[in-house]
C-alpha cells in the first residue's frame, strides 16, 4: 500500500465567515466542538448544507484538533471559514517542522487512521508552515451541489 501523502500547500484565501478559537488543552477541544455544532444548527447554515455534509465538518474537526493538541504542541488554534460551497477548517500548532503523517500500513486497533479519513471526506487539504507555526487545512463540501462531492486526492498506489 502506498503512502498518503499530506502535500505542503499554502492555506486557501476564503471570503465568508470566519469563526476562531484558542484550544489550551485537550477539554477545549470538546467545548469549541459543542459551540460549533451549535453554529452549525443556526437556520442560515443549515439551508445552505446537508447534515451529513456538517456531521463530515464536525469530524474533522476533532480529529486535525486532537492531533495538534497531542502531536502539535504550542497554542492550538482553530479557525474555520463558512462559505457558500462549504468550510475552510484551519487548525495551527506550535511544531512547524513537524508535518502532517498519515498513518500507513497500521492496524485500525492501534488508532492513526484519523488523517485518511479527513483527507476522503475534504476535497482539498495540505500544510503550510511559517517560523514557529504549523497549519493543517482542510477544505470540506456543503454536500448540495455534485461539484462538492469529496474527491480523494491521486495517490501513486492503485485504487482501493
Amino acid at each position: 500500500m502506498s503512502a498518503l501523502v499530506w502535500p505542503s500547500s499554502p492555506i486557501p484565501s476564503e471570503d465568508g465567515d470566519v469563526w476562531r478559537w484558542e484550544l489550551p488543552t485537550v477539554h477545549d477541544a470538546s467545548r469549541v466542538r459543542m459551540d460549533l455544532r451549535a453554529r452549525l444548527a443556526h437556520p442560515s447554515l443549515t439551508a445552505r448544507s446537508t447534515e451529513d455534509a456538517r456531521e463530515g465538518l464536525l469530524l474533522v474537526f476533532e480529529e486535525l484538533s486532537s492531533n495538534a493538541l497531542r502531536h502539535g504542541g504550542g497554542a492550538v488554534q482553530a479557525m474555520i471559514v463558512a462559505v457558500s460551497s462549504g468550510w475552510l477548517i484551519v487548525l495551527t500548532d506550535g511544531s512547524p517542522d513537524s508535518p502532517p503523517r498519515p498513518a500507513v500500513d497500521r492496524d485500525p486497533a492501534f488508532g492513526g487512521m484519523g488523517l485518511p479519513m479527513v483527507a476522503q471526506l475534504s476535497v482539498d487539504y495540505g500544510w503550510a508552515s511559517e517560523p514557529g507555526r504549523k497549519h493543517v487545512w482542510a477544505r470540506l463540501p456543503s454536500g448540495l451541489t455534485s461539484a462538492s462531492v469529496p474527491r480523494p486526492r491521486s495517490s501513486s498506489g492503485p485504487a482501493a
